[in-house]
């Protein structure tokens, strides 16, 4: 494990040297970041990783994205997460699988209190709705590994929800 600083990230190359999967779950909200800073933490400084992860020789990037990512959305953070979809893929890694989950369940540290009352409710809908609006980190973290392990035919793979909770089964 090693610890970087983002804003100099070109500095800690050799940090990325040397590994053949690439695994990214990067991300933080407008909320805590504002506009400019979520930009940059889930557009930039993914793009920039997944750029010194293959100069290091990496083969496979896994990247954790979102439902509805798309580069001409009008939200900001759909099409953030469409963009750098798009830059993640052209870097050229031999395989890119990109996850794209709904709703993550999880417990978090910090007080996200509408995220809260969200993931009350998905919780219940899950019940009858399993894979539609929601999704454990439990299971996209097996769904990130199972792809990995099982790679597939093909250069670029996306992953919705459905196929997320298939493969997170493994």
């Amino acid at each position: 494990q090693a610890v970087v600083d983002f804003e100099r990230l070109g500095e800690h190359a050799a940090v990325f040297q040397g590994h053949d999967v690439g695994f990214c779950c990067l991300g933080t909200t407008r909320a805590k970041a504002g506009a400019d800073g979520f930009v940059r933490v889930d557009r930039d400084y993914v793009a920039q990783a997944a750029e010194l992860a293959r100069a290091g020789g990496c083969k496979h990037f896994v990247l954790q994205s979102s439902r509805g990512a798309n580069a001409q959305s009008r939200f900001l953070y759909l099409r953030v997460k469409g963009e750098v979809e798009n830059l993640v893929q052209a870097v050229g890694f031999d395989h890119c699988t990109i996850l794209r989950p709904a709703v993550l369940l999880c417990k978090r540290q910090e007080s996200r209190p509408m995220e809260w009352i969200a993931q009350q409710f998905l919780g219940v809908v899950a019940w009858v709705f399993p894979t539609a609006y929601s999704v454990p980190v439990e299971t996209v973290a097996r769904a990130m590994v199972a792809c990995v392990l099982q790679p597939g035919e093909g250069k670029v793979k996306v992953l919705e929800n459905g196929a997320i909770h298939e493969l997170g089964k493994a």
